[in-house]
Order: structure tokens, then C-alpha cells, then sequence
């Protein structure tokens, strides 16, 4: 019999959720228009709106590095600059696209848990010599939510940001590839993660959390949706057949079932990190608030890891795991023994 192999890379590795296969099946029925102007995309833009409680503006996108850059280019001009943390995905993962789409300066700041700080932003914004020819001028701020190292912004804190950016006249831009972990693990509303907390574009993903390939660009600024189409045009981004998309992300949305994996995922990772962390000589890098765990462990762990059933990512000296809804418990079991059968005998 073959040894199971348990899957700790990422969120990308998972199915699709049963809901959103038949929404598919629903969609491919019959003929519908193309590049959007069809019943399934006004059906998601009508959920959205009930989601977060106004009038949005949604456009459905293949990939979470187009979303965020399509998003972006709505937000900042050529000459212009974005500030984000150092750490931000659109700073270290995403190639380069965002500046490409933008063609400004992707301006990384430091904070404590992977997080920007409102004053380091505040003191960044008065000295970035706003006004003046020689230099790139702010145009707008990106907030990852959760961040790329699994922390997650408290309301107050994204509001603060919002507040530093609107004083400042810059725009909000929430990266949310994980925005279902987020909304799950703060018990808040989508509308008091975002708009309410001075967002003005939210990327939304639903690929990490049960659907396939869909991503959507929430606008919450009427002036910024208008030229977002064309946006997406000149990005090669608009989709023939948007409609398959447009279905996933109405499914996605119609009950609590998109939040209730997220929950799930949340949980495993919670269990996981506290039984590791009470191992010797293993300790948490960031903490613990959504579906990612950052370790640092002894040799012996990780050799033992790589030796066993496992596939999970290393980041230089880190272990990095991420938790879908769907994990195995025998996997999350079958890990922790793993690691404590490595450190104990090392002891």
C-alpha cells in the first residue's frame, strides 16, 4: 500500500470546493455573452454589493498578481510611487508585475510583525518632498491582509493606515489573497475590513480557498472603476468566457460556506503551531493567525521532515506550513510526531 503523502506548501494545492464545480456545470450550460456581459457577472456584482453593503464595482480576474496589478494601476501613475511593507507580495513575489502595470515605485517600509506601522507611514509621507519635480510622488498604499507571514492587521490598525493615507492623499489598496482567513479569524464584517476602514480597492481571492483561478478586483470608488476595464484590456486580462469565472465568485459568496473553510483552515493551523511550539528547540517566527505557520526548528526536525511524507516550503532557515480546510488529521498527527520523535531523541 502506498504511504499517504501530506500536502503543507500551500492553500494553491487543494480541490475545488463542490459548490463551486457546480456552479461551473450551471454555467457551461447553454450560451451566454461574452467579456462579461452576461447573467452569472451581474449576479456576482449584485452579491458582492450584499456582502459588503453598497453599491461595488467587481471584476473577475484569473490570477492574484493580476488583480493586485490591475488594481494598482487604477490607483498611481508612472511617476508615482506605492508604499507598502518591505515584506508585502507585491514587493518580493510578484516579479516585478506591479511596477510593470504601473510603471511607479513600489516603496517598501519596515514594521514589527510584518505589518506597516501608521507613524513610520506618516514620517515616510512627509518626507517623500510631495510636490516636487525631482521626486516620485505618493499616490498610493498597499495593505496585505493577512500578510504574506500569516499576521493579521486588527481593524484599528487598518483604519489608522487608512487615516495616515487619506491625510496624505493616497489611495487604500488591500491585497486579500487570503481575505476569507482574515474576515474568519476577526469574527468582523467584509465591509468593516475594508471600505469602512478607508479601502478603496480591495483584490479579493477565492483561488486559495475552493475555487479555480478566480480572483476578483472589488472597487469600492466609482471614479476608480471607470477605467479599470480598459486597464484590464491592456493587461490581457479580460476574459471571453468571463462568465466561469463570474460563477465561482457568485458561488463563492452566496452563503457562509467560503468562511466556514477558512475557519477550518484557521483551526488546523492553530492546533498545529501549539503543539510544535511547545517542542524543544522549535519556535514561532511570526505569530499564529490564519492558515500559515512560520517555525524555526532543529536540523534533526527538518531533516526528518524532508525524510518523511511531508511536502511543505523552506525560506532560508524557516519551515514554512499552510493549512487548508480540507487537511487530513492523521497528516497534522502524523507531523507533529514526526518532529517530536527528531527534537526528543536529539535530547
Amino acid at each position: 500500500m502506498t504511504e499517504p503523502i501530506y500536502d503543507f506548501r500551500s492553500d494553491n494545492v487543494n480541490g475545488a470546493a463542490p459548490e463551486i464545480l457546480e456552479a461551473l456545470v450551471d454555467a457551461n450550460s447553454g450560451t451566454a455573452a461574452p467579456y462579461g456581459d452576461d447573467e452569472y457577472t451581474r449576479r456576482m456584482n449584485e452579491r458582492f454589493a450584499a456582502l459588503f453593503e453598497r453599491p461595488v464595482s467587481v471584476f473577475p480576474l484569473s490570477s492574484g498578481t493580476g488583480s493586485n496589478s490591475i488594481a494598482l494601476a487604477a490607483m498611481a501613475n508612472p511617476y508615482g510611487s506605492i508604499y507598502c511593507h518591505e515584506t508585502a507580495h507585491i514587493n518580493v513575489y510578484e516579479c516585478g508585475a506591479p511596477e510593470f502595470f504601473t510603471g511607479a515605485k513600489l516603496v517598501g517600509l519596515p514594521g514589527e510583525d510584518y505589518k506597516l506601522d501608521p507613524g513610520t507611514l506618516d514620517e515616510a509621507l512627509a518626507l517623500a518632498g510631495r510636490g516636487s519635480q525631482h521626486r516620485v510622488q505618493p499616490f498610493a498604499l498597499n495593505v496585505t491582509q493577512p500578510t504574506d507571514f500569516g499576521t493579521l492587521y486588527a481593524l484599528d490598525e487598518v483604519s489608522a493606515l487608512g487615516a495616515v493615507a487619506r491625510r496624505h492623499g493616497l489611495r487604500v489598496h488591500m491585497d486579500g489573497a487570503r481575505f476569507a482567513n482574515a474576515v474568519a479569524a476577526l469574527d468582523c464584517s467584509p465591509a468593516d475590513l475594508t471600505w469602512r476602514c478607508g479601502v478603496d480597492v480591495l483584490s479579493l481571492g477565492a483561488t486559495k480557498n475552493g475555487a479555480i483561478n478566480a480572483e476578483a478586483v472589488v472597487v469600492f470608488d466609482a471614479e476608480l472603476a471607470r477605467e479599470i476595464p480598459f486597464r484590464m484590456k491592456r493587461g490581457g486580462q479580460v476574459l471571453s468566457k468571463a462568465r466561469f469565472v463570474s460563477a465561482q465568485l457568485a458561488r463563492y459568496v452566496a452563503d457562509d460556506r467560503w468562511l466556514e473553510r477558512a475557519r477550518r483552515a484557521n483551526a488546523h493551523a492553530a492546533t498545529l503551531a501549539q503543539q510544535l511550539a511547545t517542542l524543544p528547540g522549535v519556535s514561532l517566527v511570526a505569530p499564529v493567525e490564519v492558515n500559515m505557520i512560520f517555525l524555526r526548528m532543529p536540523d534533526a526536525a527538518v531533516a526528518a521532515l524532508d525524510r518523511g511524507p511531508f511536502h511543505y516550503y523552506k525560506l532560508g532557515r524557516d519551515v514554512r506550513l499552510v493549512c487548508r480546510p480540507d487537511q487530513e488529521p492523521a497528516g497534522l498527527e502524523a507531523l507533529v510526531r514526526c518532529v517530536r520523535d527528531a527534537v526528543m531523541t536529539r535530547h
